[in-house]
């Protein structure tokens, strides 16, 4: 019997939130690590496949992780944006990466939700890779970028541990028996393994870190604000046990909150990021910490600010170098005060008018006998968009 590997270079330059890496990935990883023996096909996809032909399917586990490493090593060279120690963890821990992908992917839906009303909409995120985004200036919309990244990929590992989805992990082994005697309730349940996500994340998003300069002790900071936040925010769900509904005992698990909360907090956390600045050391003369700018002494941020090193651009134009794509075009609302009112939002260009009717039938009866007869109903909106 024939056994090939195929892997397509089409399929895997394609962007992560096509699916279609995800899904030919998942299918690597799964069958992988249920030990059956599979079959990686993927010829032929597209002329650009590449077939590695194996005479005799792997039955030992040995030639089965040769397989998958080979598969793996292939793959991970293939995404685009991850520094070197990512791509050694990909590597190694390839079942790792798809959830990876999807927690990086949540942050930054997280982000253009939470922005979707402002000048800066996060829009130019995530559009060729989930991976390797950076926003040149170290700005407060930078900060919150990089801890919603941050703590998203710690949602999304916890919470793939926890339905058994990563190897290496699972529920949180540290809760288990009483835990208040008196109070009379105990651990049980599965609950959600935060610690093993946190450092997970901590691992893989950090490892992008390299330089030693200032921006790289902004990023880290940022990045372990929105850890912290996701760490504070972990909820404790009960049940009780006893005869005709009465709580006798009571069993109580971890679980992890909603992400739209998290992002909620962290919108909050950056209208009142802090504005710092790195202390050299004395011997070496490179950033050893941050303070904040504008006070006596070195005051340091607290674990959950997020900080910034240089003040926003106002995002009107586009502009490559600030990660602003403008806002012409963008919808507007003329009555509004606000972030999202055609005079903010335009930046004093103005706006255009467009109108349109829409017309549906409507008030539909049925007629004895037999047919239904409808009223032609119509409403005319207006559509605005910043000049």
């Amino acid at each position: 019997m024939s056994f090939q590997v195929a892997l397509s270079a089409h399929l895997l330059e394609m962007s992560w939130d096509n699916g279609t890496l995800k899904n030919v990935w998942l299918s690597v990883i799964r069958r992988a690590s249920l030990g059956s023996i599979w079959v990686f096909q993927a010829c032929p996809i597209s002329q650009h496949a590449v077939c590695l032909p194996f005479n005799n399917p792997p039955h030992t586990p040995r030639a089965l992780s040769s397989v998958v490493a080979l598969g793996a090593n292939i793959i991970c060279n293939k995404i685009p944006g991850l520094a070197p120690r990512q791509r050694a963890i990909c590597q190694s821990r390839p079942d790792a990466i798809i959830v990876i992908g999807e927690g990086a992917q949540l942050g930054i839906n997280e982000c253009q939700y939470q922005f979707r009303y402002g000048r800066w909409n996060c829009s130019a995120l995530g559009e060729r890779t989930v991976f390797g985004q950076e926003l040149r200036v170290g700005s407060k919309e930078a900060a919150f970028t990089y801890a919603v990244t941050a703590a998203g990929v710690a949602h999304a590992v916890t919470a793939a541990c926890s339905q058994g989805n990563l190897s290496h992990c699972g529920c949180d082994r540290e809760k288990q028996g009483y835990h208040d005697q008196e109070e009379g309730w105990k651990w049980g349940g599965c609950s959600a393994d935060v610690k093993y996500g946190v450092e997970f994340s901590r691992r893989f998003v950090d490892a992008r870190e390299i330089k030693k300069n200032a921006r790289r002790l902004m990023n880290l900071h940022n990045n372990e604000a929105g850890r912290k936040v996701l760490e504070e925010r972990m909820k404790l769900e009960c049940k009780c046990h006893g005869v005709s509904g009465s709580c006798t005992t009571k069993t109580c698990w971890t679980t992890l909150p909603k992400f739209r909360e998290i992002g909620y907090v962290l919108k909050e956390r950056y209208a009142t990021a802090v504005e710092v600045e790195a202390v050299r050391a004395t011997r070496f003369r490179q950033p050893s910490f941050l303070r904040l700018k504008q006070s006596r002494g070195y005051i340091k941020p607290t674990d959950t600010d997020l900080v910034y090193l240089e003040r926003s651009p106002n995002y009107c134009e586009e502009d490559a170098a600030t990660g602003s794509a403008g806002t012409r075009g963008r919808l507007c609302n003329h009555t509004s005060p606000h972030a999202d009112g055609c005079n903010l939002m335009c930046c004093g260009r103005g706006h255009n008018t467009h109108q349109y009717t829409r017309v549906w039938q409507c008030n539909c009866k049925f007629q004895w006998c037999c047919f239904v007869k409808c009223n032609t109903c119509s409403e005319k909106t207006e559509v605005f968009t910043c000049k």
